[in-house]
């Protein structure tokens, strides 16, 4: 699987709207700091990619995840159920690409409570869809996943989410045509 570089060139004025079942979040997003993963997550919040897709993990006082194609054919019970089972299946979807790794070059890379990151692989360069917010600081990550955005509403709805929650729908706002 090659690596994408994503058409969308961020301003660094993008704003993304997270609506869940649990409210909304707005998280300021860092294009200057990490281009390719802004111009990614644009590029799939404008395809609808991330719509009625559910949070797969929680780990108190660590993260929660979501943007795993592989949750959007399952009601949140299923996905509560499947999310339980090692073997169930969630946490391995995506895009059916890659993108390059930017936690060395984001000059801003920290993992302070509320920040928008991306989960991967092993492999540095393995990122596609599959987001977290940090649910506090978590500086031991700073050195291998790329973070960017920050949250700028929401911080209690991130609270409040939990694995089976609704992604209803991410927009874009201020994001160049």
């Amino acid at each position: 699987m090659g690596l994408h570089t994503p058409a969308y060139q961020p301003t660094g004025d993008e704003v993304a709207v997270v609506e869940t079942s649990q409210g909304v979040i707005r998280v300021q997003l860092a294009g200057k700091d990490a281009p390719i993963h802004v111009g990614n997550f644009v590029e799939l919040a404008r395809k609808g990619f991330y719509d009625n897709l559910k949070f797969h993990r929680y780990v108190e006082g660590f993260v929660i995840q979501g943007g795993d194609p592989n949750t959007r054919e399952h009601d949140s019970a299923e996905v509560v159920r499947l999310a339980a089972n090692p073997w169930g299946g969630l946490g391995t979807g995506g895009p059916g690409y890659c993108i390059k790794g930017e936690f060395a070059t984001n000059p801003n890379n920290r993992h302070l409570d509320g920040a928008l990151a991306m989960a991967r692989s092993q492999d540095p360069d393995s990122a596609g869809s599959q987001f977290y917010f940090c649910l506090g600081p978590q500086p031991m990550l700073d050195s291998g996943y790329t973070v960017f955005g920050q949250t700028v509403e929401g911080l209690d709805v991130i609270g409040k989410l939990r694995v089976g929650d609704v992604i209803e729908r991410v927009t874009i706002e201020g994001a160049a045509e």
